[in-house]
Formats: structure tokens, sequence, C-alpha cells
């Protein structure tokens, strides 16, 4: 059966009906391609005993396809009319809603009951989608499989290889290996936005990437070389932890990238996370 939801003139007719206009601060680009909605189901590999969580179902062009397939969907709205409207929308389906603003709604309490493994399948509202990965990804419990709609650039930092890394690749890469499934183009949205996007594949490892004992400390450092990205890290390195209260003299840090084996002239953008975990271990505490 069709998505009815799909059609382009139900979309505008809805939108219309709820008195709503999409707006660029929520990212409400509603998507209108059967092509590219068929590529998140099948990149999300389905089954029927599935529990899926979907964040901004919108007005139910994913929700639709979701719910024919999982075993479970819970959805996650901010805005109280479209929450409104996806339970009149669908009144016997195998779907909760909860209307509420998710990156202040912990995973645990979305799942509620209900008891994971769990899968995270999105169309995410442009403005959100760093927050939104990491809340889930940094929480508990964190879902096996994350497929999400996200802005092409996104994707391409999120993937990113040595060279070009950025702290937002690392905090998505020691969690999962990302992957890009297809390229979105943005006509296939109402409104269009005004790039591309991506549909973005995450499949969580089966342990952190590097062996660190604090994730959290270990960003820190992350975050405190990419304060400065241009500079050498000898020089940024230490100016970074200073502004994070961390500081120590550079001849301190510098050493101790020698220790390591990191050149003081490299930049951030050229370290792996094996390289940030070795600099983590080896400064005093």
């Amino acid at each position: 059966m069709e998505n009815p939801y799909l059609i382009p003139q139900r979309v505008r007719a809805a939108l219309r009906a709820l008195d709503l206009r999409p707006t660029r601060g929520m990212g409400q680009n509603f998507l209108i391609d059967p092509l590219a909605l068929d590529a998140i189901v099948q990149a999300a590999e389905l089954t029927p005993d599935d529990l899926v969580v979907e964040v901004g179902p919108g007005l139910g062009v994913l929700t639709w396809e979701l719910v024919r397939v999982a075993h479970q969907v819970v959805a996650v709205e901010l805005d109280r009319r479209l929450a409104a409207r996806l339970h009149e929308e669908f009144p016997t389906a195998p779907l909760r809603i909860i209307q509420a603003d998710v990156l202040r709604t912990p995973p645990a309490t979305i799942l509620d009951d209900l008891v994971p493994p769990y899968k995270l399948v999105a169309n995410l509202p442009y403005a959100i989608t760093a927050p939104v990965l990491r809340h889930f990804l940094e929480g508990q419990p964190a879902p096996d499989l994350i497929v999400v709609l996200v802005q092409w650039e996104v994707a391409e930092r999120i993937c990113a290889q040595p060279g070009d890394l950025s702290v937002l690749a690392h905090a998505v890469q020691i969690y999962t290996e990302p992957e890009i499934i297809a390229r979105v183009p943005a006509s296939s949205f109402h409104p269009a936005p005004a790039v591309d996007s991506a549909i973005l594949r995450m499949r969580r490892r089966p342990q952190l990437a590097v062996a660190v004992d604090d994730v959290a400390a270990l960003f820190r450092i992350i975050k405190a070389g990419f304060l400065q990205p241009r500079k050498q890290l000898g020089n940024a390195l230490p100016g970074g932890l200073a502004a994070i209260g961390g500081g120590m003299p550079r001849d301190v840090v510098v050493a101790v990238l020698h220790q390591v084996g990191i050149d003081p002239m490299r930049r951030a953008e050229t370290l792996t996370l094996a390289e940030w975990a070795a600099i983590y271990q080896a400064l005093p505490h």
C-alpha cells in the first residue's frame, strides 16, 4: 500500500489545516520523496521484533513506514499540534507518542517500560542533529543502530578520516561505525532546504573505539585541542587546556606529545582517536 503521507498535496493540506508554517528554527522540512523514504527503511534493517524511537515525526511520513514493520515505535515530537495530529492519524498503530523536547528527555524516560535493544530512526531537524546524536550515544540505554537524515555536510564531517576530523566525528566514531548510505536532494523535502541531505547509518560498536576510563575527560582534551584548530598542536593544546581551566606549561604538553610519538607541529584534525587517547593517558591528571 502506498504511503498516504508522502503525497505533496496532502502534506500541504495538512500544514494548512494545522495553520502550521514550517520554520527554519525548528528544522521542519517534511520528506516527500518515496525513494528516499524507502532507502531509510532499508538502511534501518527493520524486523517485526524491533523497538524503534523516532525523533521529530512531524506529519507521520516516516512513522507510517515504521509502524508497518516494527513491533513498537516511540515517537518524540516537540510541536503540540503535530503530536495531537499523530494521535488522530494512528489511533490503533503500535505507536507511543511523547510530546516533549527530546534533548530534555533521557533515553530511559523515552523508553519507559519498554525493554531495549532499540533503533533510532529519524529525519532530524538540522539545527539539533549533533545534540540529538550525542544525547542518544552518550545516554543510557543507547541505540544499537541509528539511521537518520542529516545535512550532507554534517554526514561528511561525521564520516571523515584523519586529516579532516572534528570533535563531532570523534564523538560519533568512538561509539559507532558511521557510513553514508545515500544522498538525498533538497527537492525531496517540503519546503526544500538550502542544501542536500544524507541518509547516515551508525552501527554501535561492541566496545568503545579506544579504551579510556573516562570518555568525558578524554573529550575535554580533544575539545581543548580543537579550540584553535589552525594552530599547531604544540601551541593549540596548551592554550585550549588553559581556556577550559586545565592549563599546564607548554613544555609539559610538548614533552607529552613527543612521549606518545606525536609531532607537535601537527594540527588537531590530523589526529586519530587512538592518538587523542594516548595524549589523555599521558597528560598529568
